[in-house]
């Protein structure tokens, strides 16, 4: 069974840090990219971060750029995301979502949807 599991959200002071887990199982991780993607209260879904699994390679929106970093641990099949300075324009559910290869777009192209964790920065 296919599992995605982010965890690691919480309530916080802007200026805090938070870090998220995704836990993967039931799936070859180590070929997959991985995906963070939030959701704010009455907006769209928004890609922000992803990970290559096969090379490391990371990518981030410009709004989290030099705040949070992405990483992971292919022994753990877990995704990392740690979140510092965060704003208040950062409340929103995360989640995390893999697609086999490359980190190709934000939010198309995903193979696994995770349960989102829900993440609520105060000013």
């Amino acid at each position: 069974e296919v599992q995605l599991q982010a965890s690691g959200g919480g309530s916080v002071q802007a200026g805090g840090s938070l870090r998220l887990s995704c836990a993967a199982s039931g799936f070859a991780f180590s070929d997959y990219a991985i995906s963070w993607i939030r959701q704010a209260p009455g907006k769209e879904r928004e890609g922000i971060s992803c990970i290559g699994n096969r090379d490391n390679s990371t990518y981030y929106v410009d709004s989290v750029k030099g705040r949070f970093i992405i990483s992971n641990d292919n022994n753990k099949n877990t995704v990392y995301l740690q979140m510092n300075n965060l704003k208040p324009e950062d409340t929103a559910v995360y989640f995390c979502a893999a697609e086999r290869g490359w980190c190709s777009n934000w939010l198309g192209g995903k193979n696994f949807w995770g349960k989102g964790t829900q993440v609520t920065v105060s000013s």
